[in-house]
């Protein structure tokens, strides 16, 4: 074996025609090994690209100008380090890209571990999204977790409306089926048709307004009373959630003190 390759290394460099035809085969050889090489790395570097991806959406979404609103006050005399635009307008939702550590979703109570706390800027109250549409409410904080109460949760009640008319309801969990979530509450004068998109309420006090929740599986109506239920499939897909972001509302304190008060 050794002298047939000392043959063919000696072939090649004394004839022009074998040496192009040697170093086309080497070419073609190098070329697939790369090839298989590249794929392999790609693919157990799928989770740092992941991260990359979810650290971009949170950039973006944080340069949105439905993150920004003008403060309707011509007496303030001094200035506001939120101030991040030439308009003047003051920004009021920032967005925290987190990694999500663990799931559940087969129980009546389910829950998310993030890994982002209080070190990284999260706190109690604070709303989480995915990709495709809102997840939970952060309801405790470590130093670097957080656990979010997920939208499949008894407990768990967000402000809804839909798109089209911003017909306002409450959406909640049945604690059936994890795919479905239940919104109640809207007014039989709505015009309502299966896959109507259902967003947040401009009510909400944790969620931006007109975040995608999901779209209409099915039209429960009520006999008895003038409003429907309404079967809305989650645009979040439970099963597979891997990365999230964390909103921080810059006037949650100040509305949940206020409301409290009242209350």
């Amino acid at each position: 074996m050794l002298l047939q390759v000392v043959c063919l290394v000696l072939l090649s460099s004394s004839s022009k025609t074998h040496e192009t035809v040697f170093a086309g085969f080497t070419a073609e050889l190098t070329g697939n090994l790369n090839e298989r090489y590249s794929h392999l790395r790609s693919y157990f570097s799928l989770r740092e690209t992941n991260q990359l991806l979810a650290a971009e959406n949170a950039r973006l979404r944080n340069q949105l100008s439905s993150n920004f609103e003008l403060l309707n006050n011509r007496k303030i005399q001094g200035t506001d380090s939120t101030v991040v635009d030439t308009l003047g307008r003051y920004r009021k939702y920032t967005y925290l890209p987190a990694a999500v550590v663990g799931n559940t979703y087969t129980l009546q109570n389910n829950y998310l571990m993030l890994e982002r706390g209080s070190a990284q800027g999260v706190k109690k109250g604070m709303s989480v999204i995915g990709s495709n549409g809102i997840v939970g409410i952060v309801v405790e904080v470590t130093d670097n977790y957080s656990k979010v109460m997920s939208l499949l949760h008894h407990n768990s009640k967000v402000s809804a409306m839909l798109k089209k008319d911003n017909s306002a309801g409450s959406i909640e969990w049945d604690g059936v089926d994890p795919s479905y979530l239940i919104l109640r509450n809207v007014t039989k004068s709505a015009k309502i048709a299966n896959g109507d998109s259902v967003v947040t309420s401009t009510y909400s006090a944790n969620y931006p307004s007109h975040l995608l929740i999901g779209t209409v599986a099915g039209i429960i109506p009520d006999p008895s009373s003038n409003f429907y239920t309404l079967k809305v499939k989650t645009a979040t897909n439970f099963f597979t959630i891997q990365f999230v972001n964390v909103i921080e509302n810059t006037r949650f304190a100040e509305r949940i003190q206020l409301e409290n008060t009242t209350k």
